[in-house]
């Protein structure tokens, strides 16, 4: 009998774990309501440049911060480097319903997104450890990216229910309340003590994540697959309200029900990864997941194209974004098994923080194609990053399987506990 995604919950450690990225997750969706509330307050109609500003520092903070942090407490327990990020994003959460001047804003932000870049590849790089058995990881994997785009869906109304009976300052106190909840979860689950690793220079621990993104097939194949859902998001989240309240004619209800479109089409593909990869490899299905970004930027093009407000219009939107939704899904929810598998225990971390930056660097490149050429044209938009993601997909299916084939997982009890040999950072 199989066993569903949910049978990794029974492993308590792992079950702390993911309880502590659930609430956590919920605490950043109320932060992202309240923000923007914050910032409207503080600079009325320029709202929408500070918000932008704050964006931006989000990911120099994921791009920058990740790679160095990872360096500095590499050699520290992971529970203690969780709980420490934890409780600086629940200071900064905290604070921030005091601020009386946009720069302060700006400021904490960047505090509070350089504790959440410590503190998501960390998490990762923990849970291999902590679920060594590769079908239970890949179902952890799914779990994991169910959590966040359902809670990308509720956290929104949540903070509208909750807006309803207090101010939106309460908003930042339910933060870090989700904030100190996931260090108390994180602080009673029993996680396996780091490998040591080699000494190393602060430059090696620093590069060695990149330098093995350079060196390993496998990664650099990564690599090529976060363009492509760097492509579908940019366009989703850019450009979503444009279409549907301009072209759309539409209210901002309809907003949510389009992202919610895109975030159903996500949990259909994270619920079909652990199945499938007892059929196919990791590589295959995410060279699917590659062509379904590219199928669903086509038909967001022409969609974007059709008559303001008709059917056609309508139609070619939510169908690309549950396409989109599904393959950004294909690409992602399997790739931490990739990472896994190409590094080892006590280099881990490294190779999750290098992950994470240059998976946020791609968004800086396909951001700004999104909202400037979505500017002058959506469809045209849609159009140039569909040359992006086709030229990546094409990539990816350049890389030969017998020069990957050992970032496939064994199926046995040991999983990933050996990862690929010499190939540590």
């Amino acid at each position: 009998m199989r066993a569903g995604i949910t049978s990794v919950l029974r492993n308590q450690a792992y079950r702390r774990l993911f309880g502590a990225q659930v609430v956590a997750l919920v605490g950043t969706g109320l932060l992202t309501v309240a923000l923007g509330l914050l910032a409207f307050e503080l600079a009325g109609e320029a709202a929408g440049a500070v918000l932008g500003t704050a964006l931006a520092i989000k990911m120099v903070a994921y791009v920058a911060v990740a790679p160095i942090v990872a360096a500095v407490v590499q050699r520290l327990p992971a529970k203690a480097v969780l709980v420490g990020a934890d409780l600086v994003r629940l200071g900064m959460a905290a604070i921030l319903p005091f601020v009386t001047e946009v720069w302060q804003i700006y400021g904490l932000i960047f505090l509070l997104q350089a504790a959440s870049a410590t503190f998501t590849p960390t998490f990762q790089a923990v849970i291999p450890t902590v679920l060594p058995r590769p079908d239970d990881y890949t179902r952890a994997l799914s779990l994991s990216r169910i959590a966040y785009d359902v809670e990308a869906i509720l956290s929104p109304v949540l903070a509208a229910v909750l807006l309803t009976v207090v101010p939106f300052t309460a908003l930042f106190a339910g933060t870090a309340i989700g904030f100190a909840a996931s260090a108390a979860l994180v602080l009673i689950a029993t996680l396996p003590q780091r490998p040591p690793g080699e000494s190393t220079s602060f430059w090696q621990r620093l590069t060695g994540g990149v330098r093995l993104f350079a060196r390993v097939p496998s990664l650099r194949f990564v690599l090529v697959a976060n363009l492509v859902v760097a492509c579908g998001v940019a366009l989703v989240l850019v450009n979503t309200v444009v279409l549907v309240k301009d072209q759309g004619e539409a209210d901002d209800a309809a907003v949510a029900v389009a992202l919610a479109v895109f975030g159903a089409g996500s949990v259909v593909a994270a619920l079909i990864v652990p199945r499938a990869v007892e059929h196919w490899s990791v590589f295959a299905i995410m060279r699917g997941g590659a062509v379904v970004v590219s199928l669903g930027l086509a038909v967001a093009a022409l969609g974007a194209s059709a008559p303001t407000g008709s059917l056609g219009m309508w139609v070619g939107l939510l169908a690309a974004w549950v396409v989109l939704g599904m393959g950004t899904s294909l690409i992602a929810t399997p790739t931490g098994r990739v990472l896994a598998v190409a590094s080892d225990p006590s280099g881990r971390s490294l190779v999750f923080a290098a992950q994470f930056a240059l998976s946020h660097a791609c968004y800086l490149v396909t951001y700004p194609v999104a909202g400037w050429v979505g500017a002058w044209s959506v469809a045209g938009s849609a159009l140039v990053l569909l040359g992006m993601s086709a030229g990546a997909t094409v990539l990816l299916f350049g890389f030969r399987r017998a020069k990957m084939g050992d970032a496939e997982p064994r199926h046995t009890q040991e999983g990933y506990r050996g990862g690929v040999k010499g190939r540590t950072p």
